[in-house]
């Protein structure tokens, strides 16, 4: 039961409640908690909002910058009559790592601080009391977890995060924490397949329960009209006449499974599904059959004050800003995002390219500039020592990213990593090994991708064939060739483009990152780097490359909005390179997308 990462629903079977609020909050620089016994209570905490991050809601830097271990703490009423039922709590995230406390005794841990976790508290809590809930969490980056990074300790005494990747490393209790009651005998998974049949679809289901009792599916359209029925743990469902899901035409079908005996019904759950097939035929991208080019943004989850916490008005802006500037797609870069922005890209008709924590998988903490530097890297990622437990925490999270996101619509394809290392040869065995297991995970079978760093051209990359299709982060024209060198910049670009086209069979190219910092307050005639003019002559010459390679089938732009980045003489308060303000006010570059994606055929460059 702690492994199901089913949303939370409530139903006839199933209560649902939040714990969200004005937790305590403590740092323990010391890591002295446990001895002092702090899982029974924190003796000097502050208030802390959950979810948020903790980071900028101090005024201190030392606060701010805190590396190490710290502390939550909430009292939480468990109903009497739950009794005779499981009780968990649900964390929809805990960066990094999480020890959790109920009435002091420890219930379970967690790493990876981006995809959610159960725990058992069944037996621990005290029904018509109040109890106590403590998490220890700890913020620190390693080289056996993702995303990478190491741990400095200062002359002072105190920690520094020093991450192999350009966002800041937020953390806290980012997400919401739920208080689930759920039957002894209980569904743990649902999962769909869909498959077109002329105007009909079939949807092959299965159920995972763990008890012994009769399962039935039922699946209403929009107005609650029962169009489908189907009994057993694994089944198909005809739904004739099928509103199929689209880009921007989204609709969605309530998928209800239950454990039954009888009449009674022992559990209950639902979930709104798009019936939807994607596939990669004959280098395109093919959504319900017919071709789809993809335009749209890297992003982050990233805002003022919040940081990385769970915020409904900034994720609603930005589905607002997405559509008004004329985009379908996004990747979520370079993590799984809370999973109410998937439930919202499923009802707006957005696609989304999934991605795993995989991100930093080079041993620099300025990967951007990782490009001028080529094979002055000497040392591979993928053969130290501690590469086996960074395989399997890989894997771990790919495991959990499949099984949470699975059913998701708009989830059209995974990314398994973002700009590793991948000029030796030795990387290849790992890429293997992460592609086929999440292969093996979809039942849908997404295609697989990774996005690929400059230095990874097409004579030193060892392991761009593993992808379904290619993703390529290049800047031409910002940390390669900027300037008045613009024209030597597309040269270059196109020789690159060149060389790639003579070995990619017949994979598609997207890129999944270009772009060019721009102060939203800088202007300047003639342009100069940073310039909101000069952002938009950039963009020119990239379009201008990518509009001559037919087998190029998608342009994500990095990135969709200004976000935090650790601090540096390459940063100026955070990468700049928003289409949008951290604040989702339009820059110049803004009406230069919305005038070229509105104007862009749905299947542009389908090669009819």
């Amino acid at each position: 039961m702690e492994k199901s990462l089913l949303y939370p629903r409530q139903t006839a079977s199933r209560r649902v409640v939040s714990m969200n609020g004005m937790w305590k909050f403590q740092f323990d620089s010391e890591s002295t908690g446990i001895a002092s016994d702090w899982e029974n209570g924190l003796p000097e905490s502050v208030s802390m909002p959950v979810p948020s991050s903790f980071c900028d809601l101090f005024t201190d830097k030392d606060s701010r910058e805190y590396t190490g271990d710290f502390w939550y703490e909430t009292d939480f009423f468990v109903p009497g009559e739950w009794m005779g039922n499981e009780v968990l709590i649900r964390f929809g995230s805990a960066t990094h790592k999480a020890r959790v406390f109920v009435n002091g005794l420890e219930v379970g841990q967690h790493v990876g601080g981006f995809l959610p976790f159960n725990v058992r508290v069944t037996e621990i809590v005290r029904y018509n009391q109040y109890n106590k809930l403590t998490v220890l969490m700890n913020n620190e980056l390693s080289e056996t977890m993702i995303p990478c990074g190491t741990t400095k300790t200062l002359s002072n005494g105190k920690k520094m995060s020093l991450p192999y990747f350009d966002f800041y490393n937020y953390a806290g209790l980012q997400r919401p924490v739920s208080l689930l009651m759920l039957p002894k005998e209980t569904i743990t998974d649902f999962t769909v397949n869909h498959t077109l049949s002329g105007k009909d679809a079939v949807v092959d289901y299965t159920v995972t329960t763990n008890g012994n009792h009769e399962v039935s599916v039922t699946a209403k359209d929009e107005s609650g009209t029962v169009v489908a029925e189907a009994s057993g743990t694994k089944g198909s469902l005809l739904i004739k006449d099928a509103r199929l899901w689209n880009v921007h035409q989204s609709y969605l079908y309530t998928f209800t499974v239950r454990i039954i005996n009888g009449n009674q019904i022992i559990d209950e759950y639902f979930d709104r599904i798009g019936i939807r097939t994607f596939e990669i035929q004959n280098g395109h991208f093919l959504l319900n059959g017919n071709p789809v080019y993809l335009k749209g943004f890297g992003r982050h989850e990233d805002s003022d004050i919040r940081g990385r916490g769970l915020d409904l008005p900034t994720i609603k802006r930005d589905y607002e800003c997405m559509k008004w500037i004329g985009a379908n797609c996004f990747r979520t870069s370079h993590y799984p995002y809370a999973e109410e922005m998937y439930y919202m890209a499923d009802e707006e008709g957005f696609l989304v390219i999934d991605e795993v924590p995989a991100v930093g998988m080079m041993q620099s903490v300025t990967n951007f500039l990782a490009a001028n530097r080529g094979n002055q890297i000497k040392e591979t990622f993928f053969e130290k020592e501690t590469t086996p437990q960074l395989l399997e925490h890989h894997k771990e999270c790919i495991r959990e990213m499949i099984s949470r996101d699975k059913n998701h619509a708009s989830v059209i394809a995974w990314s398994l990593l973002n700009e590793p290392q991948t000029t030796h040869e030795t990387s290849a065995p790992y890429f293997e090994e992460v592609f086929s297991y999440a292969k093996e995970l979809d039942v849908q079978k997404r295609p697989c991708t990774f996005a690929v760093i400059m230095m990874s051209t097409p004579d030193t990359c060892k392991c761009w064939q593993f992808c379904d299709f290619v993703s390529l982060n290049r800047y031409y024209g910002w940390y390669m060739l900027g300037g008045y060198q613009m024209s030597d910049a597309e040269e270059a670009f196109r020789k690159e483009m060149d060389a790639w086209g003579r070995i990619r069979g017949d994979r598609p190219f997207i890129f999944t990152e270009y772009g060019a910092d721009t102060y939203f307050s800088e202007h300047k005639l003639p342009s100069v780097m940073w310039s909101q003019e000069y952002q938009d002559e950039y963009l020119d010459m990239n379009h201008k490359v990518f509009d001559s390679y037919p087998w190029v089938q998608g342009e994500l732009v990095w990135n969709f909005a200004d976000f935090q980045t650790t601090e540096g003489i390459m940063r100026a308060n955070g990468n700049k390179k928003g289409i949008f303000t951290r604040q989702r006010q339009p820059k110049d570059a803004a009406y230069l997308f919305k005038a070229r994606w509105e104007n862009m055929p749905v299947d542009y460059k389908c090669g009819k």
